[in-house]
């Protein structure tokens, strides 16, 4: 890079909400305005203990990373060649053509997880009974990445978590279908990208002696799903641009 600024084109694959290139893991092609400062203020905050080298690193600054106006980036050009929102419009597309009108609500969707569920979930009952603020047949969407407080021992992901609380608060609406994964085949330390929901996924789930509230309480969306044969395995797909939600309601 310091040879040949000139030379240097950047071609990234956003994977962040917001799809801010110094987010995003593109190496030293891309300034930081972070510091190490910034970094010690993050300890401090927590209070993590940091090994006695990493501290010194920190505290003397020799840890600063290439900032935005560093001459050696003159010549850097940098492309987000695919993104959250390119996903989620060219799902709308589909949508369209299946017949469903397409809303896409945000790429950049954060937050707990099943608390995200919660919302999307009390957002497609009001549309399926009331008709607002959409009218049915339509397809939800978001991506973004949204995060689980681990409270339980089960296997799961923040798309399956998310899922799993959007069933439960969807209560088997008849007219009501969703499916969320992440882009990249793994959602969270799984070999599976997500999964889908509908009208009987809870039924089903009791049928089988599965209490869906307690596999939620135990982080345990992939066990609960795989139970259930509603995984969605997709295999490393090679990209990865953030998470993938889509809620179906029909007419």
């Amino acid at each position: 890079v310091a040879c040949h600024p000139a030379r240097v084109i950047t071609l990234l694959l956003s994977d962040v909400p917001g799809d801010a290139p110094c987010d995003i893991a593109s190496g030293p092609t891309v300034g930081d305005a972070s510091t190490c400062a910034d970094a010690l203020a993050i300890v401090q905050r927590y209070a993590i203990a940091l090994p006695a080298q990493v501290q010194r690193v920190l505290e003397s600054g020799a840890g600063e990373s290439i900032k935005p106006d560093d001459p050696r980036l003159a010549g850097s050009r940098t492309h987000i060649v695919a993104a959250p929102q390119q996903a989620l419009q060219a799902a709308a597309a589909v949508a369209a053509q299946q017949g469903y009108t397409p809303h896409i609500l945000s790429d950049a969707v954060e937050g707990e997880a099943r608390d995200v569920g919660k919302v999307l979930a009390a957002l497609a009952l009001q549309v399926a009974g009331r008709g607002q603020p959409f009218q049915a047949p339509c397809a939800i969407l978001s991506g973004g990445e949204t995060t689980v407080t681990l409270r339980g021992k089960g296997r799961g992901g923040r798309n399956v978590e998310c899922l799993l609380s959007f069933a439960l608060a969807a209560r088997g609406h008849p007219r009501i279908h969703a499916l969320m994964g992440d882009t990249d085949g793994v959602d969270g330390m799984q070999d599976i990208a997500g999964a889908i929901a509908g009208p009987d996924t809870l039924a089903r789930a009791f049928a089988q002696g599965i209490q869906p509230r307690l596999s939620l309480d135990d982080n345990d969306g992939h066990g609960f799903f795989e139970a259930l044969g509603d995984s969605v395995i997709t295999g490393p797909t090679l990209t990865n641009v953030n998470d993938f939600r889509v809620v179906l309601i029909d007419a």
